[in-house]
């Protein structure tokens, strides 16, 4: 039994603002029968508000601020891929992270490497989701976890959570009960990803 306990996967969170996704993630991760455990949340932007939510949770931070990188991406992933490997990190989840990866990123965590987007997809991929599915007529909406690949929100789906569409409606309604399903999905998601895995 202790054994189990003691096997709990490694995963990093990597944010860029107010990490609420990350915050759900650190709250499962409390659960005894939890199969993983947040031992990093890294951010690109030192202002990120989530930090200061992960640090009240006992969970280390760090920043590697994308700006002095300039316009070299993949220089600047590098150092995030130190910190990562720094910490043992075994998955990472991305949970806000607004930046768009290189191949080189992608490559070094290939299979292990998840995200959570805010609609159906294959529906609407990249930014914008809820002022999209309104303009649609959908009648529903919802997010989805999945697996990062090279392509911007492409990877195969792990799991989803659909939010039906009210009448009247606004972007901003709209995404904050999808925000509600995204709580609930990724640790659940998640879960079921690290106990998948070999």
């Amino acid at each position: 039994m202790p054994e189990t306990a003691n096997r709990r996967t490694r995963v990093a969170v990597l944010i860029s603002g107010t990490g609420s996704n990350m915050a759900a993630l650190v709250e499962a991760a409390r659960a005894p029968d939890c199969p993983f455990e947040v031992v990093l949340v890294l951010s690109n932007r030192p202002e990120a508000g989530g930090l200061a939510t992960a640090a009240a949770a006992g969970v280390r931070t760090a920043v590697v601020d994308h700006r002095p990188f300039g316009k070299d991406r993949e220089a600047h992933e590098r150092a995030v891929d130190a910190e990562l490997r720094e910490r043992d990190v075994e998955v990472v989840a991305l949970a806000g992270y607004m930046r768009l990866l290189t191949p080189w990123l992608v490559g070094r965590w290939v299979g292990r490497m998840l995200n959570i987007h805010p609609s159906l997809l294959p529906k609407y991929p990249g930014l914008d989701t809820h002022a999209r599915a309104l303009a649609a007529g959908d009648l529903e909406a919802g997010c989805t976890v999945h697996i990062v690949t090279e392509g911007v929100d492409e990877g195969p789906v792990l799991a989803q959570a659909r939010t039906p569409v009210r009448p009247g409606d606004t972007p901003d309604s709209l995404a904050a009960r999808v925000l509600e399903s995204e709580h609930a999905l990724y640790p659940r998601a998640l879960a079921d990803f690290c106990r998948a895995r070999p």
